[in-house]
């Protein structure tokens, strides 16, 4: 049978958008939209047997009327055409209570033929087009579910009750499991294994991480994960796989190819492969203005990069001297076929400090001797950012 393997849509991210006049919607919702769709029709055209969705349909928990009707038009259409539609739900999925319904109960509620929605712990038995599948889900797990234990846990703690848990309920329901039936464990779980990249800024508070050997158990013909936006195979038998998202976020995703996955399966066998769709994409620009006419030196980097229809981020590194000689209406108007300009930042050279300010050791701690000696060097915020966050566990655990 053939599987459609795609998770972290996100519908409702809007950053680095305009209004499309034709429609009032953000052009970043579009873009969402238009990668679905090209994911439906895949899935339609080349006889899937079942659209697996591993968590996270929307930024919030609390998503539009319309940002709930486009994904409900999509899933529909895969419905109507035959195919089995499962439904995972992730972190962003979840109510802040215990007690309200997921932003993907709906489906479950309106028992929407062939749509199945993975609300819990549990195996479901699945007849496709091409026979039997069994799917064991692992939504994202609410640490509510441990509160009178949470109390008197520490986070790393709480961490390990959580693994257990899950491992606990995993071996439960494989001693149940039909041996002869394709089986396929799908999770919105980030593994310790795995990388991590731009949905670090859409993290719901802490995550809670599981070691890969938890989950990579023979019962299993495929892993099929969300949560983590890149693309990624952790292991090779069985195969554990994060599909990745369909959109970049931010810049961090700027070299990503984004798409889904699909997974020609048997019993005891999985081949898959990456199919990748036609996401927008991020262009930064770098250039050094020294020169002798610095503007013409901004449109000559500028047009030696494919900046149509992308999001595009200009970083301009210029001396004191030259930066007003930047003429930003001819920049502008080099910049004009992007679709969105994100920023257009001068980082103007100042003299290089070769030592760190004084401090005594009573003064300052290892974080902040840190954040001084990275302000001496010639990085970039991001390359900055992800060495202080490097640096903070470092600090953290040699602390503990």
């Amino acid at each position: 049978m053939r599987i459609l393997h795609f998770a972290d849509l996100h519908i409702g991210v809007e950053n680095y958008g305009r209004i499309d006049p034709a429609s009032g919607l953000s052009s970043r919702l579009i873009d969402f939209l238009t990668v679905f769709d090209e994911l439906v029709d895949y899935a339609i055209e080349h006889d899937i047997d079942m659209v697996l969705f591993c968590g996270d349909a929307y930024k919030t928990r609390d998503p539009s009327q319309t940002q709930q009707r486009e994904f409900a038009r999509r899933i529909a259409r895969l419905a109507e055409s035959g195919i089995k539609v499962f439904l995972l739900v992730g972190n962003h999925d979840l109510p802040n209570a215990i007690g309200r319904a997921t932003s993907i109960d709906i489906f479950d509620t309106l028992s929407i033929k062939n749509v199945i929605v993975g609300n819990r712990l549990e195996t479901y038995r699945i007849q496709t087009r091409s026979g039997y599948l069994q799917v064991v889900a692992l939504p994202w797990i609410r640490r509510g579910m441990l509160i009178d234990e949470a109390r008197n846990l520490t986070l790393d703690q709480l961490n390990e009750r959580i693994e257990d848990l899950i491992v606990e309920q995993l071996e439960r329901m494989i001693s149940e499991l039909d041996p002869h039936l394709p089986t396929v464990l799908a999770g919105h779980v980030s593994l310790s294994t795995g990388r991590i990249g731009a949905e670090r800024s859409l993290i719901i508070g802490r995550d809670y991480v599981l070691r890969q050997g938890k989950i990579a158990l023979p019962a299993f013909d495929y892993i099929a994960l969300g949560h983590l936006h890149s693309h990624q195979i952790l292991s090779l038998n069985p195969p554990i796989v994060y599909s990745g998202s369909l959109q970049p976020i931010d810049f961090n995703e700027e070299n990503e190819e984004k798409g889904f996955c699909i997974i020609e399966l048997a019993k005891g066998k999985a081949h898959y492969q990456f199919h990748p769709v036609k996401s927008r994409r991020f262009v930064t620009i770098e250039v050094n203005a020294n020169a002798d006419d610095p503007t013409a030196a901004v449109i000559r980097a500028i047009s030696r990069r494919d900046i149509r229809d992308s999001i595009v981020r200009l970083q301009i590194r210029v001396s004191p001297e030259r930066a007003g000689l930047i003429q930003d209406s001819e920049v502008r108007r080099a910049l004009a076929d992007a679709h969105f300009v994100a920023a257009v930042a001068k980082e103007v050279e100042r003299e290089v400090r070769n030592r760190l300010e004084t401090y005594s050791a009573e003064e300052i701690t290892p974080l902040e001797g840190l954040r001084a000696y990275l302000r001496t060097r010639d990085l970039s915020p991001q390359r900055t950012t992800l060495l202080l966050d490097y640096g903070e566990k470092i600090i953290r655990e040699h602390a503990s």
